[in-house]
């Protein structure tokens, strides 16, 4: 789905573009308008200035020259010419056109003529010409040319400048776009920056604080957070009565059992049908509140409170097996997860490692680098082969039943621990030549925002 941000970048862009393009077309073409008109007015004003000066020297023909003063002319091919033709063919140019000469006169109109032609060189001229009466009633034809390489140049000069302007404007108004962009999508940044805080906190966001188009957002999004709180409170909160209900009947159950164990009876097949029950029942608890829990909650676990617990415990039921426990974690580390449900896998997951291994497990926690905790749990014991790996994880699945257990241990660990955002996985450990259990879990904040 393409974004606010992008779709209202692209769109001014567009707009941008399209009013650029529109703008440069009409300021261009009115730009060459008005110099076309500045070209034929100096070329007129030339041919005027010209035709007084045949007009006042038609006598003496050798002061032409002199008459017709403008610097340019006396330049060789400087691109400005005059020419003067007589009715008997005698031919009286600027010293400008050298030994060439402009086309001859068309006809005897005494109508100023415009026309573009070829010069010396095969340049591109733009004239006029008209025949005039001198003092003796002849008829003169004069004519005077401008290059158009300098009203070309003229033209992609100022092409090159409104480009430039253009672009610049163009850079300006992205940028602003880019401005504009940020500042109407800063309430909704905030937002999103709020609701995430929002869900580590109870009470919700100040309407008061955001536009008034976002308010009703706001709103929703603040009953929205409080019916999930209260869905997931009232979800824990039922799993705790149901199972705190099902304890009492169970352990009625179980001291039966032990009393007919007592006397004589073999219930054996019994008793491991109502454990097994037992850990169904405490899958399925452990899953209610999975699905009572979400992620981003304000949960936290300090490790070396839930860790150092862990290591008095195992410690002691390690020295009673004849076996070592080491843990190794840095202070200060927090995970984002309930302590119990916590200390539940972790409780799982260090009983089945203990039980399994042949005299060693061992304890590490410890930052990644992408900014999670990675906490290993290896053993000395007989692992699991490869092609077992993927159903260790399921419910039930006892792997090796030489050993007493209902096979639930690590499937609790698992719902709980993917529940938080966290990954559990298994491999052999290249050191102790056991079992290996990887979790990965979300970092809890130092300190819960204000």
């Amino acid at each position: 789905m393409t974004s606010l941000r992008a779709r209202a970048v692209t769109g001014g862009i567009l707009w941008a573009v399209a009013i650029i393009v529109l703008g440069l077309a009409g300021l261009s073409s009115y730009m060459a308008s008005q110099a076309q008109a500045r070209f034929l007015d100096v070329l007129e004003t030339r041919h005027s200035q010209a035709v007084v000066a045949v007009t006042n020297n038609s006598d003496t023909t050798d002061g032409l020259d002199r008459a017709i003063g403008d610097l340019v002319y006396q330049v060789p091919l400087s691109g400005q010419y005059w020419q003067v033709e007589t009715e008997d063919g005698r031919i009286y140019a600027s010293p400008s056109l050298g030994e060439a000469r402009l086309p001859a006169a068309v006809g005897r109109s005494e109508v100023a003529q415009r026309r573009e032609f070829l010069g010396p060189n095969n340049e591109a001229l733009f004239g006029i010409g008209q025949w005039i009466p001198v003092r003796d009633g002849a008829l003169w034809h004069v004519q005077v040319a401008s290059s158009l390489r300098s009203f070309d140049e003229e033209q992609m000069d100022l092409r090159r400048t409104l480009l430039t302007a253009f672009a610049f404007v163009a850079f300006m108004g992205v940028l602003g776009a880019l401005t504009q962009v940020a500042l109407v999508l800063r309430p909704l940044n905030k937002l999103r920056q709020d609701v995430s805080g929002k869900w580590e906190q109870d009470g919700g966001m100040k309407v008061a604080d955001y536009p008034v188009e976002v308010a009703p957002l706001v709103n929703d999004i603040n009953t929205l957070m409080e019916r999930n709180r209260d869905i997931m409170r009232r979800s824990r909160r039922q799993a705790a009565d149901l199972a705190h209900a099902i304890k009492t009947p169970s352990a009625i159950m179980r001291n039966e059992l032990d009393m007919l164990i007592m006397n004589g009876h073999d219930v054996h097949e019994a008793v491991d049908a109502l454990d097994r029950l037992d850990a169904q029942l405490k899958r399925s608890f452990a899953r209610m509140r999975a699905d009572g829990t979400d992620s981003t909650m304000a949960v936290a676990t300090p490790l070396d409170v839930a860790l150092g617990r862990m290591q008095r415990a195992f410690n002691a039921l390690a020295q009673n097996e004849g076996k070592t426990f080491t843990a190794s974690f840095d202070p200060g580390m927090r995970v984002r997860m309930d302590q119990s449900d916590f200390e539940e896998v972790m409780g799982n997951l260090l009983d089945n490692a203990l039980k399994w291994a042949a005299s060693e497990v061992r304890l590490k926690a410890d930052l990644t680098k992408d900014g999670q905790i990675m906490i290993t749990i290896a053993d000395d014991g007989p692992g699991i082969p490869k092609e077992e790996i993927a159903k260790a994880t399921q419910s039930g699945q006892r792997l090796d039943t030489s050993k007493p257990g209902t096979g639930l241990g690590l499937a609790i660990a698992h719902d709980l621990i993917h529940a938080y955002g966290g990954k559990i996985l298994l491999s052999k450990d290249e050191t102790l030549g056991g079992l290996a259990v990887h979790l990965r879990l979300p970092v809890a904040a130092s300190k819960r925002p204000d």
